[in-house]
């Protein structure tokens, strides 16, 4: 009830000054119209502000049966995704026709009112023309609520910065990164370049480490110590688990080890934990399996019974 206690006052207080325009017959014109004026801009302050506080707070009760914290959470990313942008949409339209209503409560602007829409093809125009970019970012956040190329929550990649989507509006979006940092974001960047959306349909996601190995590596050695360190990790999810010879250069054989786990910031955390255990058994179980550089020396045996070359 708090967000209804000023909407009222400001009621209450419109209804007085309304009163007492109509009642003291006796105050001065000027006066009198200046009361009158005061008092619709309350009311209209007044109801806008109240209808503003009733949705909003309708929004919140619908939300908070939906909760984003759960692992599983698609569905109710979704849902606050549309409800958000839905509800800083009317907001908009509302603020947009009391402003409107407002204004036409004073004689000067009354009377350009009526001569713009007596010329609306080209002051509609003008305007139109001036506000085409605002008007495009307003409308690509109203996509962005329909089509859903991102949700509340989503793991993305953008201007290659790793982060989650945590504000969508009309005209932006905020893009939390890793390290804490805000990246703002014009909505018509979702909609006209590339981007990495990790967790579009599902959080859960593959994770990569790649070792670079001497030939001589055994490598049923190491995919049963890759399974080991998968079994004692609490992130992995016990999906996949794979290991397998990538490439084969001239020095080095390319081994790339594959899991999986069931959110992004788990897969980075099993990511880095295979990667440095895997290393370490390498180095303290075949050490000379290590990368290295061969160099083989021949000599001819001409040259070894060449006495000049001798000399």
């Amino acid at each position: 009830m708090k967000r209804f206690i000023l909407p009222v006052l400001l009621f209450l207080m419109s209804i007085v000054m309304k009163t007492i325009a109509v009642e003291w017959t006796f105050i001065p014109d000027d006066l009198h119209r200046t009361i009158e004026v005061i008092g619709s801009i309350l009311m209209i302050a007044a109801i806008t502000w109240a209808l503003i506080a009733t949705i909003r707070l309708g929004k919140n009760r619908l939300l908070t049966r939906y909760d984003i914290s759960v692992a599983d959470n698609l569905h109710m990313r979704k849902l606050h995704t549309q409800y958000n942008i839905l509800e800083k949409v009317i907001v908009f339209i509302i603020i947009v026709i009391a402003l409107g209503i407002t204004l036409m409560q004073f004689d000067a602007v009354r009377s350009i009112g009526i001569s713009i829409f007596a010329s609306a093809g080209i002051a509609g125009l003008i305007l139109g023309l001036a506000a085409q970019k605002a008007l495009g970012t307003i409308l690509a956040g109203l996509q962005i609520a329909i089509t859903q190329p991102i949700r509340l929550d989503d793991v993305v990649i953008v201007e290659n910065e790793w982060g989650w989507i945590e504000e969508i509006n009309l005209t932006y979006v905020v893009v939390r990164i890793w390290d804490k940092r805000r990246l703002v974001v014009p909505s018509t960047y979702f909609l006209e370049r590339p981007f990495q959306n990790w967790t579009r349909t599902s959080a859960d996601i593959l994770g990569t480490v790649f070792i670079y190995t001497d030939y001589t590596i055994p490598l049923e050695a190491l995919r049963t110590e890759l399974t080991r360190l998968l079994e004692s990790s609490p992130h992995w999810d016990k999906q996949v688990n794979v290991l397998q010879v990538t490439d084969a250069r001239e020095n080095t054989l390319e081994v790339r080890a594959l899991m999986s786990a069931a959110t992004s910031p788990q897969a980075w955390d099993l990511r880095v934990y295979v990667r440095e255990k895997l290393v370490e058994f390498i180095q303290r179980e075949y050490p000379e399996c290590l990368p290295k550089t061969r160099v083989s020396f021949h000599r001819k045996d001409q040259e070894m019974n060449d006495p000049n070359h001798q000399k």
